[in-house]
């Protein structure tokens, strides 16, 4: 099992052709065409005749050219090869603006889809958390596994983190090939990405194709939660400021996020494992093989049978049982 660290691709490569009032020159590219795209065929279409022709002719390509502000620009989507079953290369939403990008539309509304791994895979905790959530359903995600590693100061406010235990950590997903997870896939509006980019600030926001449980890859990309860094966390979300990092982390005493010596808060694990089992037995067992504690080698069944052994015979608090229930 190969597992390398986060790389990400640009949102969208653009060829720009001259206007046709400009003096006509070859096309050129704004950015560099990934090598892979060249004898890649969309499941939709083919540009040029495969497999005899793998070179797709230039014309072939104006075909399918759309107009812009007296440019004209071919756009491009690589989402790597999920079907593979090794790390899809996914793309990485930094601002508002890529999100909208991945969007899409219903009857005049535009919608987000979310990928959920974790506590999302209760429909109930995913419904507490976007009440308007439509085709809430069960996908697969090839080269990814979660881990638990890293700490979440929710746990310390809620009050069930363990800082004495180290149990304190939340969930992430982190490219690896070779591993697969069940996931669910659901949409919410655009006006709730703000309040979702806020709550999940700590994370990596990459957009993924999944693909059904019969192998059918989806056609627009989910949004996934994925492994930050702390460089990146402070410079990017906290802008640089130690006042915005210690409002966030610095008063619960956490001096870094993304560690390996940290194993699962008790009752978050809990209700993640409860929300597998709901949702069904292969999740259940998807769930307990393919994540890990952040030492990245102790799988989930492994942990719940030795150290953590009664984890799921103890009851959130009273006050959390409807949110943590499973």
């Amino acid at each position: 099992m190969l597992c390398s660290p986060m790389t990400t691709h640009s949102l969208e490569w653009r060829v720009v052709q001259n206007a046709p009032s400009q003096t006509p020159r070859k096309a050129t590219t704004a950015l560099p065409l990934p090598s892979s795209l060249r004898h890649t065929r969309s499941p939709a279409m083919s540009l040029g005749d495969f497999p005899d022709d793998p070179q797709p002719s230039e014309s072939d390509f104006e075909k399918v050219l759309s107009p812009d502000g007296g440019r004209v620009l071919l756009s491009i989507c690589d989402f790597g090869s999920p079907l593979s079953g090794k790390a899809s290369k996914a793309v990485e939403l930094k601002d508002e603006s890529d999100f909208e990008k991945v969007m899409s539309s219903d009857g005049g509304l535009a919608f987000l889809s979310i990928c959920g791994f974790g506590s999302l895979l209760s429909e109930r905790s995913a419904r507490s958390t976007f009440p308007n959530l439509i085709n809430f359903r069960v996908a697969r995600l090839n080269g990814f596994r979660r881990v638990f590693a890293h700490v979440a100061p929710i746990f310390f406010e809620r009050g069930i983190a363990k800082p004495e235990t180290m149990e304190i950590s939340s969930l992430s997903v982190e490219p690896c090939e070779g591993e697969t997870l069940i996931v669910t896939v659901f949409e919410i509006q655009r006006s709730e990405i703000p309040s979702f980019i806020k709550r999940e600030h700590e994370f990596r926001f990459l957009a993924v194709l999944p693909e059904t449980l019969d192998g059918k890859l989806f056609t627009t990309p989910a949004v996934l939660c994925a492994r930050y860094s702390d460089e990146e966390f402070f410079q990017n979300r906290c802008k640089g400021s130690e006042e915005i990092y210690f409002q966030q982390y610095g008063r619960h005493n956490i001096h870094k996020i993304w560690r390996d010596d940290v194993l699962p808060c008790r009752v978050y694990l809990r209700h993640c494992v409860s929300a597998a089992k709901n949702l069904s037995d292969a999740a259940y067992n998807n769930f307990l093989d393919h994540t890990f504690l952040a030492d990245r080698k102790t799988s989930i069944r492994e942990y719940l049978a030795t150290t953590g052994s009664g984890i799921m015979e103890e009851e959130p608090p009273e006050a959390l049982r409807a949110r943590y229930g499973g």
